[in-house]
């Protein structure tokens, strides 16, 4: 895939090569049910039309790393970033124990791609045809719902929808290494985007991750996980559950995660703190996640406290540092949480 890289969206869409992310297989005659007692969401109930979002905890209750799960037959697929890859695979399988299971991973079989549609929304995008090449199925025409995402298997790859961002609708394509030169064919004119520009997308459509610096630090609903479905409150336990389980149901919760914008800055790396101009030296939130956004600045996705003092404003680094400007997320948060807006 020799084709130039673009940092910004082009009108007909764009393809990029995921490499940032990668994949677990997870096979056997208890596959479904060792993972349904280890990650937040229902695994048991995973359909093949779709996908979903999963936790996997500490017994604290707080992300260790975040998958997007599918099925083909009775083969589960975790996609997670190729970072986490190695230690989330290692710890799970030290809970396999005597179920019938396997773990692998088939990052070097499976290659991941993410395709963005068109600037104006419509069915599918145009993409049929692409589709139809490299995968030899079509999604479906219409874009899931936030925390809904949809999946459709064919023989060469496997398709899912995942949320859109900015008006842009978004799918993530795991290809067999051997038809790559049907996908190199099908692309052919297709500009390409970088996988961060793919990551500030994630960003700008409320998606939050979890990378080595910030692991063990977010109970799920710190980081609006359970507004886009991905966690089952009504499934059976799972490590940290009961911290998962107060969480929601005792008391009101105090942290959210939120959506903003820094018009000069370096880009942070996930975990860098976030101070308010009236806290002094004591942090008050974490960067979750951050990319430079094409048109300038970096967006980043931030947790912080809901009850944020307006008389002031929200700053990267230190006390005096950049400003962060708050942006509106693409999707409502539960429990009626309303940020209080720092003045800006």
């Amino acid at each position: 895939m020799d084709a130039e890289t673009s940092t910004f969206l082009p009108a007909q869409g764009a393809l990029a090569r995921l490499a940032n992310l990668g994949i677990l297989a997870v096979t056997g005659e208890d596959a479904a049910s060792f993972l349904h007692s280890q990650l937040t969401n229902d695994i048991e109930g995973l359909g093949e039309d779709e996908a979903r979002l999963a936790g996997y905890c500490s017994a604290k209750g707080r992300l260790l790393g975040i998958f997007l799960v599918w099925r083909v037959g009775n083969t589960y697929y975790l996609a997670l970033r190729a970072d986490l890859l190695a230690p989330l695979a290692k710890r799970l399988s030290m809970f396999v124990l005597r179920a019938k299971v396997v773990i692998a991973n088939v990052s070097d079989r499976l290659l991941l791609y993410g395709l963005m549609g068109a600037q104006t929304a419509r069915a599918a995008d145009g993409f049929e045809a692409f589709f139809e090449a490299v995968a030899g199925v079509a999604p479906a025409e219409e874009a899931p719902a936030v925390g809904r995402y949809s999946h459709v298997a064919g023989p060469l790859a496997s398709v899912l929808g995942v949320p859109g961002a900015l008006g842009r609708s978004r799918w993530l394509l795991a290809v067999e290494g051997h038809a790559l030169t049907r996908l190199d064919s099908a692309a052919q004119g297709l500009p390409r985007i970088s996988s961060e520009v793919w990551s500030w997308l994630d960003i700008r459509a409320g998606v939050p991750q979890v990378a080595p610096p910030t692991q063990d630090r977010f109970v799920p609903q710190m980081i609006n996980f359970e507004a886009l479905g991905g966690v089952n409150f009504k499934k059976g336990c799972y490590p940290g559950q009961e911290v998962v389980a107060r969480s929601q149901y005792l008391g009101k919760l105090k942290r959210r995660m939120t959506l903003g914008h820094v018009s000069e800055a370096e880009v942070p790396v996930a975990g860098s703190d976030v101070f308010h101009s009236l806290s002094g030296a004591n942090a008050i939130g974490t960067v979750v996640a951050a990319e430079a956004a094409p048109e300038g600045g970096v967006d980043l996705l931030l947790e912080v406290p809901l009850e944020t003092s307006a008389a002031g404003t929200l700053r990267l680094g230190d006390a005096s540092g950049p400003q962060v400007s708050l942006l509106e997320l693409p999707y409502p948060l539960p429990q009626n949480d309303v940020f209080v807006r720092p003045r800006l």
